[in-house]
């Protein structure tokens, strides 16, 4: 027998035994049907992993007797009793003692195998966060520090992500890539540098001689894009200059569409503009006419970007589009300083320069709930990828509960202060970790908030596996390149595309020559503006015969008749002349024809 099976009962997880004997079997079956569970979710856990086990067993031993039967009676020239006599004797057999161990055997592994699947399924649990929950009413979570969590609750690897950086060119900014394995950190008096994360390792540093406003990685951490004074600059992580972009001029604030290769960038003076990253060529650009501060996020289920603009208002865009959206009138009298969109799409939080923080529901344009921050202006705002919301406000970080997106929550999740740093600048989420970090006026500082991160990794995903080597990350940039989506795809709604119209021909029909017939009547009723063909000053007469030439009296009626008797006889003459005849019988319809 394996080690797994001669552990206590009390374990929550068991191997499953191979090759045991009916014996020993039999004793593992009885110690685990006499466990006793102590949580009832487990007993249904049990009973449905039970049943989802193929009977392996039990088919053996039929296709076993079945054909030894078989064997028999061909072998042999048996009457129809002598038929009858074998199958009631291999039915006898049935319940020999080699039959009933292999079958104890079989049942001892099944019952084996559901206890691990539903081991596995409570390891596995992901409808809990983890969050960390107040003892009794009085306990309050805000009052757990960084420096408790790392020398008391947290295990080694997890305790190393709680770090200060001291950088000299402050203030500091920091992003992270799509996987969480990276890290860039840029300071703007010209400090760009790439860490990796995981191991806490110096990647690349360079040094430019510009101020960044802003940075943004590309499909993944070997290219990034730096929105510097005047342009936008592409490197690579060896610091290598690849691009500059000079379409995209004075930038202020950019942002990458991971599925649809696209670089947005807004600049000061408000134009929006699209750049694809696979060819270089410029989407499209978008006159906001609301220049100065401006915010830029995306939403990550439809990639329509969210502008935040200084007199209060927010704007939704797409490059197919040369209007905006929808437009959210969110702070008034009061600059938008900050906003974040959660994974579903469905709720923008938006930070203003009154210091209110109001939480809006993008399905139905409207505000929820809001709060206030009473240290400062909400400078950052962020989302992690279980909906816990971060506020970087002063020298202060605010966290809260996921259940405070949905519904006012009187008291914060967590609270970290950066007393003696400066204001918080930015305040990001890694992915996939329960980190945030944080960019400061004395340079980066990473702490742990547990329960903000997604534990499950999609690594069907491009790039999104951290651990991948050089050439599985080729592969998936081909493969990213391959389902690259357009860019009039970016709707409001991105269940409409593709969808199948359920009218019939006829009906569409009828709605197209209705549409034309409308548009034709707009145009008729328009008023042919006439064209002046002199330059300068008109004469008198010309205006005067440009005003009566619409008018119609009895003399204008009586020329235009005259006019026509003239044109008549004369046209009469020459088929005269010619000597051709107009037939009486011929049929009004025939009558141009001769």
């Amino acid at each position: 027998m394996t080690e797994g099976t001669e552990e206590s009962t009390d374990e929550r997880t068991s191997s499953i035994a191979r090759g045991m004997t009916t014996k020993e079997a039999g004793r593992v079956q009885h110690n685990l049907q006499t466990a006793k569970r102590s949580h009832s979710e487990d007993k249904a856990l049990l009973s449905k992993y039970k049943d989802k086990v193929p009977q392996t067993a039990l088919d053996s031993v039929a296709i076993t007797t079945s054909e030894h039967l078989e064997h028999i009676s061909k072998s042999k020239k048996l009457n129809d009793y002598q038929k009858r006599s074998m199958q009631k004797r291999v039915q006898y057999r049935r319940k020999d003692k080699v039959i009933q161990a292999r079958v104890k055997v079989h049942k001892t592994k099944r019952y084996q195998a559901a206890i691990s699947a539903a081991d596995a399924h409570l390891i596995l649990n992901t409808q809990s966060a983890g969050l960390v929950e107040a003892e009794h009413d009085m306990e309050r979570t805000t009052s757990l520090s960084q420096h408790e969590l790392k020398h008391h609750h947290l295990d080694q690897q997890t305790s190393r992500q709680i770090y200060d950086l001291t950088l000299p060119h402050s203030p500091y900014g920091l992003k992270y890539d799509r996987s969480g394995r990276y890290s860039l950190l840029y300071g703007q008096r010209g400090h760009l540098a790439i860490m990796d994360a995981t191991h806490l390792q110096l990647h690349r540093e360079l040094h430019i001689q510009e101020r960044i406003r802003d940075v943004s990685f590309l499909h993944n951490y070997t290219m990034m894009a730096v929105a510097q004074t005047n342009h936008v600059y592409i490197y690579d992580d060896q610091g290598t200059e690849i691009h500059k972009l000079n379409d995209m001029n004075d930038p202020f604030a950019i942002d990458f569409l991971p599925y649809h290769w696209l670089l947005t960038c807004v600049g000061r003076s408000g134009h929006l503009k699209y750049l694809d990253t696979s060819t270089g060529q410029l989407v499209s650009t978008h006159n906001t006419k609301l220049a100065g501060h401006n915010v830029l996020r995306q939403n990550p289920s439809n990639a329509v970007m969210h502008l935040g603009h200084a007199n209060g208002t927010v704007s939704l865009w797409s490059p197919a589009s040369s209007q905006f959206l929808a437009k959210l009138h969110c702070h008034k009298g009061a600059a938008v300083t900050s906003m974040a969109i959660d994974l579903s799409g469905n709720y923008m939080v938006t930070g203003g320069a009154d210091r209110q923080v109001h939480i809006w529901d993008i399905r139905k344009f409207r505000k929820t709930h809001s709060y206030f921050t009473p240290a400062g202006v909400p400078q950052s705002l962020d989302l992690s990828q279980r909906n816990v919301m971060g506020i970087g406000h002063a020298t202060h970080a605010t966290f809260w509960s996921p259940e405070a997106l949905l519904r006012k929550v009187k008291d914060p999740y967590m609270h970290h202060s950066v007393h003696g740093c400066g204001a918080v600048e930015t305040l990001r989420f890694r992915p996939f970790e329960d980190v945030c970090g944080l960019g400061h006026g004395k340079g980066v500082s990473s702490i742990v908030i547990p329960g903000s991160g997604e534990p499950n990794l999609d690594t069907t995903e491009a790039n999104l596996d951290p651990n991948q080597d050089k050439k599985q990350r080729r592969e998936a940039e081909v493969r990213a390149l391959l389902d690259k989506l357009q860019p009039n795809m970016i709707t409001m709604d991105p269940a409409d595309i593709g969808g199948v119209e359920d009218s019939s021909p006829e009906i569409r029909q009828q709605r197209l020559e209705s549409l034309e017939a409308t548009a034709n009547a707009k145009n008729d009723a328009r008023k042919k503006k006439q064209k002046s063909k002199k330059r300068g000053r008109s004469k008198i007469q010309t205006k005067l015969r440009r005003k009566s030439q619409n008018i119609i009296d009895h003399q204008i009626v009586k020329q235009r008749e005259q006019k026509e008797e003239v044109e008549k006889k004369a046209k009469e003459e020459a088929r005269q002349s010619s000597g051709e005849s107009k037939p009486k019988s011929a049929t009004p319809a025939l009558q141009r024809f001769f």
